[in-house]
C-alpha cells in the first residue's frame, strides 16, 4: 500500500468513525431492529408517538422525498386532521415532527435530517412512522 492509498484509508476511516459518533450521538440507537431483524418491537420507543409528530414527521417525508405517493399524503392529511385544535401549526410535536425531528414515546428525540449514512435510516424511519401513522387513523 503506497503512502497515499494509506493516508486515503486512514482518512476513510476517520470519516465513518464520524459518521458513526454523529449517528450515535444523535439518539439513532432508538432505531434498533429497523436492520430487517423485524419483530415487532422495533423502534418500540417510537410506536406510540403523538399523532401531531407522526403527521409531522410524514411531512418532513414527503418534503424531501423519503415517502411519496397518495397513500403517504392521505395518512398525513388524515393524521393532521386528528390534532387537537385542528392547528397543526400550533402543535409542537407537529412543528418538530415537520422539521424531521422524530419524538418517541419516551419523549427522546431523533434528527432525521442530514444525508450520508443517515439516508438509510432516515427512510426507514420515514417507512415506519407510515405505517404506525395508518394504525393510529
Amino acid at each position: 500500500m503506497t503512502q497515499s492509498h494509506f493516508r486515503f484509508a486512514s482518512v476513510g476511516a476517520a470519516l465513518i468513525c464520524l459518521a458513526a459518533g454523529s449517528v450515535h450521538a444523535q439518539g439513532l440507537d432508538m432505531l434498533k431492529g429497523l436492520g430487517g431483524g423485524g419483530g415487532s418491537s422495533a423502534l418500540g420507543s417510537m410506536s406510540s408517538g403523538s399523532l401531531g409528530n407522526a403527521a409531522g414527521v410524514l411531512e418532513y417525508c414527503l418534503k424531501n422525498n423519503y415517502l411519496s405517493g397518495d397513500a403517504a399524503s392521505s395518512v398525513k392529511d388524515q393524521l393532521m386532521s386528528k390534532i387537537p385544535g385542528g392547528k397543526p401549526a400550533s402543535d409542537s410535536g407537529y412543528v418538530d415532527g415537520s422539521q424531521g425531528i422524530l419524538t418517541g414515546s419516551d419523549g427522546k428525540k431523533m434528527d432525521l435530517t442530514g444525508g450520508g449514512l443517515k439516508q438509510e435510516i432516515t427512510k426507514r424511519a420515514c417507512d415506519f412512522v407510515l405505517k404506525q401513522g395508518k394504525s393510529m387513523i
